[in-house]
């Protein structure tokens, strides 16, 4: 997978926002994680940390950008595929950090805290909305949401991560979590699902 830089958008399910007690932003929430945090749910078994309090999942859509973005592009033309991702956050060290109002990048960019399953081509918005994602831990539903509830829209977080940073091939973009994240612990068993498709797995050491 040829992956370039990786953003993120916080708050942006404003059901999300209100679970963990947070204002709801009047502009995108942005934020990147290393590409060292990449890792494929490919079936695989994922090693977490262990000594930094509670880490929480947050399901999300992941865009890959097919080319650069320019002024005026809409989403059709530069999103060329897309994915079901995880944001893991370190929940606790989050919180400390912003008491001190330092960076979150502590609590959001360690190894193996973006997760991506299996990419399939974007085909349009007007699609995307006629299909629930979800998030599955030991075979319950903990998360589902859908882009119709999102706060900033595709084309919205595409626009603001192009003019804040630009984007390129090989960029991608998390698009922000519904409600209903909570804590991993090792033995977990983690499912990605579009509608009834499973998109991408993982076990929790």
């Amino acid at each position: 997978m040829n992956v370039g830089n990786i953003y993120c958008i916080g708050r942006n399910y404003v059901k999300h926002a209100e679970e963990l007690g947070n204002a709801v932003p009047e502009e995108p929430l942005l934020f990147s994680k290393p590409t060292h945090a990449l890792v494929q749910a490919d079936g695989r078994e994922i090693t977490l940390p262990q000594d930094k309090g509670e880490i929480h999942h947050e399901l999300e859509i992941v865009l890959q950008m097919k080319r650069e973005v320019k002024a005026g592009d809409r989403v059709a033309d530069v999103v060329g595929a897309i994915a079901l991702g995880v944001d893991l956050t370190l929940r606790d060290v989050q919180s400390a950090l912003k008491k001190k109002g330092h960076p979150w990048l502590r609590a959001k960019g360690f190894k193996q805290s973006a997760i991506v399953g299996s990419f399939w081509e974007f085909t349009s918005v007007e699609d995307c909305e006629q299909v629930d994602f979800s998030f599955v831990k030991n075979g319950e539903v903990v998360q589902k949401g859908n882009i119709s509830h999102m706060i900033f829209d595709f084309q919205t977080i595409i626009d603001e991560c192009a003019d804040c940073f630009g984007l390129g091939e090989g960029d991608l973009i998390y698009t922000g979590t519904p409600e209903g994240v909570g804590p991993l612990t090792s033995g977990d068993t983690c499912q990605l699902f579009w509608g009834e498709e499973e998109k991408g797995s993982f076990r929790v050491r």
